[in-house]
């Protein structure tokens, strides 16, 4: 008596077919499970026999061995209940054959009976397949998110006996369907925005560049200056995630299982604020089978680091990869896995280990020495990733005081979205660009023209006030955000003094 019942498992954030083999003989009762499981895969035969039972139900008094195909590729997590309790119903003949190998079938079980919903959904929806397949059978709180992808029927089930009644043709049950339009339109807006920071244009207009243009920035001030405030708001004036970008960050999400209850899709920007004390594979991703981490999280988002110079040095460095490449390659002795992690890094740090190196209120207690080693924490490498330098001076009184109306998010994320409809559309012959800071030295060199008057003021820069020879391709794409933002063509001599003024780290300021 032997039933094959099509399932499948995520490996990465890509999935792929798996066979569940069930096969009942006479012989001493035994429940076997085979094919590299886990340990919610090995525990699945508690689960599936109670459930079995308590769904009215004969469990079989025989001897059951359970194969997962491909068998050389471990298998985790508990979607498996469902396939093996039907397999095995199917082996007894409870279960029509014939349907089985129509649809994937996918589910954690309760004891009851009752199914409970499983992670990565979505990448499971949009798994390759043959035309056999009419559609994917899930639990009723996955419907949602597995109905996004559009590519298979999704039938959305309860129970394990509305299952096997959907399969022995009992009841009908049309696909669920879902309208991403009103899924964008439904969700809530930001919990903050820029109108609530008091003071700090300069500031303001640094996020709006580097927003613009999609660099990554660092805002370097003394305690209390409101560089998280700033960086909390920084999703808020992004652009809206398409719906390209939705489905792929909301099968990161999905995969780590972060999803809220019912959520069908990430239609914000994802803001991640790892604390300081991270570990290495909780930033970048891992584990014995590696999860995605803090920098697949930020996908299509912001990742802030608040007090930069106080995580691991070596956790750091691991940020260089990703930074670079918007991947996480991470490799293991039986397989290598790739998650995307393209995002914008927004740090903060203070000037120095007490903080006031820069606060002309406040006297700094440190030596130079002291601030030598505690701005060496940050490499150079990581540095030279970092487009724009901002420092963050203390509010004033005055300012704190004022009750004139600020700048609201939406009426910058309008300018923002402008900019990057204009780099698209620059960018439409050039695949792996999506944003000026993503351009190379060959693309700077096409893109980034300047006048003689722009080429005096980049040499006084790098002559002068001792900026790194890194820092010129830096400015030079900063300076066409800039311009994008003015929607100007050209690279103006003012929008170069602009981006000048956001390299504080290499002009050592407060040394």
């Amino acid at each position: 008596m032997l039933s094959l019942v099509r399932s499948a498992a995520v490996q990465g954030i890509d999935a792929y077919i798996v066979t569940v083999e069930s096969h009942l003989e006479s012989g001493l009762i035994a429940f076997s499970t085979v094919g590299l499981p886990e340990g919610a895969v090995r525990e699945s035969k508690e689960r599936v026999s109670a459930a079995i039972k308590n769904s009215g139900f004969i469990f079989p008094q025989k001897r059951i061995t359970i194969n997962l195909a491909p068998a050389d590729i471990r298998k985790e997590g508990s979607a498996f209940d469902l396939p093996i309790a039907i397999g095995i119903l199917a082996s007894m003949g409870t279960v029509n054959s014939d349907n089985l190998d129509n649809y994937l079938v996918l589910g954690e079980l309760a004891l009851d009976g009752k199914l409970r919903p499983i992670k990565g959904a979505l990448s499971i929806s949009t798994v390759k397949h043959d035309n056999k397949l009419k559609g994917i059978i899930l639990p009723s709180e996955n419907a949602s998110e597995a109905s996004m992808a559009g590519s298979l029927n999704v039938y959305p089930m309860s129970t394990l006996r509305e299952t096997v009644a959907f399969l022995n043709n009992e009841n009908s049950s049309a696909p669920f369907s879902v309208d991403i339009e009103k899924v964008f339109a439904s969700s809530p807006d930001h919990d903050v925005d820029f109108s609530d920071v008091k003071g700090q244009e300069n500031a303001k207009r640094a996020l709006e560049v580097a927003a613009a243009g999609g660099h990554n920035i660092i805002m370097i001030g003394p305690p209390g200056s409101g560089k998280t405030m700033l960086a909390r708001r920084l999703a808020t004036i992004l652009p809206d995630l398409t719906t390209e970008e939705a489905l792929s960050t909301t099968k990161v999400h999905s995969v780590a299982g972060m999803l809220k209850a019912n959520q069908a899709l990430v239609t914000q920007r994802p803001f991640r604020s790892p604390h300081h004390s991270i570990s290495d594979a909780g930033l970048i991703g891992g584990g014995h089978t590696p999860r995605p981490g803090e920098v697949s999280m930020a996908h299509n988002g912001v990742l802030f680091l608040d007090e930069l110079a106080e995580f691991k040095k070596n956790v750091l460095e691991l940020l260089r990869q990703p930074v670079e490449d918007g991947y996480v390659t991470i490799a293991r002795a039986a397989t290598t896995l790739t998650f995307p992690a393209r995002f914008m890094l927004a740090a903060a740090m203070n000037p120095c280990p007490c903080g006031y190196a820069t606060d002309p209120i406040h006297t700094c207690t440190c030596t130079p020495a002291q601030i030598q080693k505690y701005m060496a924490k940050i490499s150079g490498p990581l540095m030279d990733r970092i487009d724009i330098h901002i420092e963050i001076p203390g509010v004033q009184y005055k300012e704190l005081a004022s009750t004139a109306a600020h700048e609201k998010s939406a009426d910058i994320r309008k300018r923002v979205t402008n900019a990057r409809t204009v780099q698209i559309e620059r960018f439409k012959n050039h695949k792996k660009l999506y944003s000026n800071s993503a351009m190379n030295s060959k693309t700077i060199r096409q893109f980034c023209k300047i006048d003689d008057q722009g080429q005096e003021l980049l040499k006084m820069a790098i002559t002068r006030l001792g900026l790194s020879a890194r820092a010129y391709d830096r400015i030079l794409k900063v300076a066409r955000t800039i311009a994008d933002l003015e929607q100007s063509e050209k690279i103006r001599p003012e929008y170069i003094s602009e981006a000048i003024q956001y390299r504080s780290l290499d002009r050592n300021l407060w040394n």
